[in-house]
């Protein structure tokens, strides 16, 4: 019987993964409460009990004299069992607990295994995890048995033990699934820079590579774009748009409304805004399905963005850039001075012109007879003319578009009814 303890002890800690001192402990703390009753002594005197780590053997005294366990009354024996019954349940939910206490930030696989108010129970091996409503990703359903990923969102302690909540809305879960299916950024050579996200709709990445050869968009994608095939399909066919990251933010700004190509961005540093111009035909790529598409790219960036196509800029919102005579190095000069605009240019004279490094009388007046001239162009086009080019822009963006295929950088957009947006 004492051997039989001993293999039961170990068949304990090697299925539930409770240490076997800790087993012990309770046993011997058992057993000497049992003891101590069964022989009805007084409650200030002290019973020990102490197995032997070899035989099995469980000594016990009580009030200094040696009794045995075999004799303990049924009653005693009975509580002595439930007390140990009740610490192994309480050392098999402290390790439960730590162990994913440690995997909080993980992704986690398991089996649906129930249903509760809305909410899936996942059963994870030793452990089952909550995966709330509210942090399933919009639309998809799942059923008893199915294969189910998730993000340990965090382990919390109750009374009916260690409480997991699982999320697959959190934008941790991308950073799981990617570096799962995307070996260069699991070993640290891709790095993820940020992840802008409305599940169940779209995401946007950023990413960046630490090796000159490794190219950090391609290794996301993977070979004819399985790699991130199989995240899609993971996600039940949320679009993902992976946008390499840069240092200059003109060029991080236009890669984060991609799949529009940007015309122009004067950004402010200080307030973090920005201004994007487009073409026409780029209006409703660039703002994207009720604003969608410019409002992750904000997100990305973390910087608020409005996008303009050239139809909708009033003069003064006009870049000096594209004048006759004005080129960057000109238009530096001119931005110092604290001219900007087309009217402010205008309302120069010449000699203060003409005080700006490099400025001459000959130079001044080709600078202001430009601008002039461009300023009385915009005055004299038809009233009507960019509201026109806006609704077209508007109506092209309205047509419903073609399913998108699962591929980095889906073209699934329109604009949310307007002209213009702003992030």
């Amino acid at each position: 019987m004492n051997g039989e303890l001993l293999s039961i002890l170990e068949a304990i800690e090697r299925d539930k993964g409770v240490d076997r001192e800790i087993l012990i402990q309770a046993i011997e703390s058992a057993v000497a409460t049992a003891a101590k009753k069964s022989e009805g002594v007084a409650e200030e005197l002290e019973a020990t009990a102490v197995l032997d780590r070899k035989t099995g053997r469980i000594k016990v005294l009580v009030d200094g004299r040696e009794i045995d366990s075999g004799h303990l009354t049924r009653i005693a024996a009975q509580t002595a069992k439930q007390v140990i019954i009740q610490r192994i349940r309480e050392a098999e939910r402290d390790v439960i607990f730590t162990e994913y206490q440690s995997r909080v930030g993980d992704i986690v696989t398991g089996s649906v295994h129930r249903f509760e108010r809305g909410d899936i129970i996942v059963e994870l091996g030793r452990a089952e995890a909550v995966l709330p409503k509210p942090e399933r990703i919009p639309h998809e359903e799942y059923h008893q048995g199915d294969q189910i990923q998730g993000y340990v969102l965090e382990v919390r302690k109750s009374a009916k033990g260690p409480s997991i909540v699982l999320s697959r809305t959190h934008e941790g879960f991308i950073r799981g699934v990617f570096a799962l299916e995307v070996p260069e950024i699991n070993e640290g050579i891709v790095e993820i820079r940020g992840i802008a996200r409305e599940a169940g709709d779209r995401t946007k990445i950023a990413v960046v590579s630490k090796d000159d050869k490794v190219d950090c968009v391609g290794a996301c994608v993977g070979m004819r774009g399985t790699r991130v095939k199989n995240i899609v399909r993971e996600l039940h066919g949320e679009k993902i748009d992976i946008i390499r990251w840069h240092p200059s933010i003109k060029e991080f700004i236009a890669a984060s409304l991609s799949p529009a190509k940007i015309a122009e961005i004067q950004e402010d540093t200080g307030t973090k805004q920005a201004l994007v111009i487009v073409d026409d035909d780029q209006l409703s790529l660039a703002i994207g399905k009720k604003g969608q598409n410019v409002r992750l790219a904000s997100k990305l960036t973390g910087w608020q963005l409005e996008i303009k196509n050239r139809a909708q800029l009033a003069p003064a919102e006009r870049s000096l850039a594209g004048l006759p005579g004005i080129g960057p190095a000109m238009e530096e000069r001119l931005r110092e001075a604290g001219i900007t605009t087309l009217p402010q240019l205008v309302a120069t004279t010449l000699e203060q012109l003409k005080e700006l490094k490099g400025v001459g009388e000959r130079t001044a007046e080709k600078l202001l007879e430009a601008a002039q001239q461009a300023l009385a162009a915009k005055a004299d086009a038809p009233a009507d003319a960019a509201p026109a080019e806006t609704k077209a822009a508007v109506e092209e963006a309205e047509t419903p578009a073609a399913p998108a295929e699962e591929a980095p950088g889906p073209v699934d957009a329109a604009p949310d009814g307007e002209g213009s947006a702003s992030a």
